[in-house]
């Protein structure tokens, strides 16, 4: 399972972006959780970070890997 953080949601509609983002990220199995009060996403799967991180910045918001 990997963790990311994001920065930039502020509302239940920007968690929906990036459920529905990251499901479309070659590779990712599973949305595990995308949290607004701790600014996170775990996903499991086989994506790589470039092509996460591409498809929560492409929504408009920062994101990093947690480490």
């Amino acid at each position: 399972m990997a963790t990311y953080e994001i920065q930039g949601m502020t509302c239940q509609h920007c968690v929906r972006s990036v459920e529905r983002a990251l499901a479309k990220v070659p590779g990712v199995v599973r949305v595990d959780e995308v949290n607004l009060e701790r600014g996170v996403a775990r996903i499991e799967g086989g994506a790589t970070d470039e092509a996460v991180l591409r498809a929560i910045e492409d929504e408009g918001y920062r994101a990093r890997r947690a480490s």
